[in-house]
């Protein structure tokens, strides 16, 4: 680990590629805070029912469960750069379009102050502008998908493998800086100018991030795959799921982070109804609190790998789960904004330290030629939770409100979930430990030579 101490890696130039990714990934999550604040607060405009605004994260996250696989073998196929650009392009134009049907509609939407003071929205075409925002967050999906595993497959190919642990931390803390800190209040700050500005901005974003992938030199087809012909889409999908199930600490490691990632999803699917209820915030303060999440990242970026050497993987992802149950206990009981405030950025910290570890373990120890392939498979479990635990989101809060009050119904999701990490913790204990992820490690080095 000489890029902690120090070393040969510490000073190894990342290069211009790795700095046009890391700008396009940058300037696209600027985007992405942008509409971390808008989206929720435009469905709140059109409807309170919680499975109705749950039901936008699901169509957002359904594509990892039913495309991850077959975008794995299309990663593997074509040139990952240019299928990163393009995706950016797709990203671009969809929100192009929800813009101009909020545009098009705005006198039809309640104020974004009348919404934060509790207003019920009653617009004549709610069921239209739920149509869009289901129909353009289920394509804007499928395109994430592609987008990212590609983005994820191409960084092995960028970089060294000495410096990729310091090269994801620096990528994942400018994207949590974008994606937390810079955007979420500035998307309140538009919201509060128009509806449909923030999806204008958001789309110019995606603009300039396909543009800079674009200038990325070379070509980023895989590495290494058999001198064979061309087989069939199952053929390859099956050699990629077979080498992640067949490897028992990754097959472990996916089905923790699928249900860590449901209970996030749980959690967020009425998270909006949450700040707007429990914590009494408008879009501009919802924004602030956002940025409790770039603060934990930041930090978490540029102390992760120092963190990892002094305590070990193991004793670090056992740490993220630890602090992200007691994070999402303390959310659900309290009623203040500055307490959700640093539980967000505790919880962000965390987050980032342990997609440092993992997302590097996976790139050392994954052969080239499968990457796309074993890397859809891992997100298919680790993301295609997502929709499920955002559908239990919103069954929870409705069900529980129909037996007790509104302001529990929308603490449950985090109650219920503060009980499922604790199990996590307990299940990882004997798994994801420091000796096996070095195993692992030196077991890949060996068949690579």
């Amino acid at each position: 680990m000489a890029s902690v101490d120090g070393g040969t890696s510490a000073a190894t130039p990342l290069g211009p590629n790795y700095w046009r990714l890391w700008t396009a990934s940058a300037i696209s999550n600027f985007g992405d805070g942008i509409s971390t604040v808008a989206y929720p607060w435009l469905a709140s405009a059109v409807t309170r029912d919680p499975i109705a605004i749950a039901g936008i994260a699901v169509a957002t996250r359904l594509p990892w469960l039913l495309f991850s696989l077959p975008a794995g073998v299309i990663t593997d196929r074509v040139d990952r750069r240019r299928l990163v650009a393009w995706m950016d392009v797709v990203r671009c134009l969809i929100t192009v379009g929800v813009a101009l049907v909020v545009l098009a509609g705005s006198a039809d939407l309640a104020a974004p102050a009348d919404i934060a003071s509790g207003a019920s929205p009653s617009p004549e075409n709610a069921g239209l502008y739920l149509v869009v925002l289901y129909l353009a967050a289920l394509a804007f999906g499928f395109a994430e998908v592609l987008r990212d595993n590609a983005a994820q497959t191409l960084m092995p190919s960028i970089v060294t493998q000495d410096v990729l642990e310091r090269a994801n931390g620096r990528l994942w803390g400018a994207e949590m800086v974008m994606n937390s800190f810079v955007g979420p209040p500035l998307g309140g700050v538009l919201i509060a100018v128009s509806f449909s500005l923030p999806f204008f901005v958001d789309a110019g974003t995606f603009a300039v991030a396909a543009a800079l992938v674009f200038a990325i030199g070379g070509r980023f087809t895989a590495r290494g795959a058999p001198a064979e012909p061309r087989r069939s889409v199952r053929a390859e999908l099956a050699e990629g799921v077979s080498w992640l199930w067949n490897h028992r600490l990754l097959r472990s490691m996916g089905l923790i982070l699928g249900v860590m990632n449901a209970m996030f999803a749980m959690t967020l699917a009425t998270y909006v109804l949450y700040v707007q209820e429990i914590l009494e915030l408008e879009a501009a303060r919802f924004g602030a609190l956002l940025t409790a999440g770039a603060l934990g990242g930041v930090v978490g970026s540029l102390t992760a790998a120092k963190i990892t050497a002094r305590i070990g993987p193991g004793a670090s992802l056992f740490t993220t789960l630890l602090v992200s149950g007691a994070t999402t206990l303390v959310t659900g009981l309290t009623s203040s904004a500055v307490v959700v405030w640093v539980m967000f950025a505790l919880g962000s910290f965390v987050a980032l330290l342990w997609n440092v570890i993992t997302v590097a373990f996976r790139q050392s120890i994954i052969p080239d030629h499968l990457l796309g392939r074993v890397n859809s498979v891992y997100r298919f479990f680790a993301w295609g939770m997502m929709p499920l635990g955002s559908i239990l989101g919103g069954v929870i809060v409705s069900v529980t409100e129909s037996l007790a009050t509104r302001e529990l119904a929308l603490r449950m999701p985090f109650l219920l979930g503060a009980g499922v990490w604790l199990l996590l913790y307990v299940y990882a204990l004997p798994t994801l430990t420091t000796a096996r992820l070095e195993e692992a490690k030196a077991e890949a080095e060996r068949a690579r030579t």
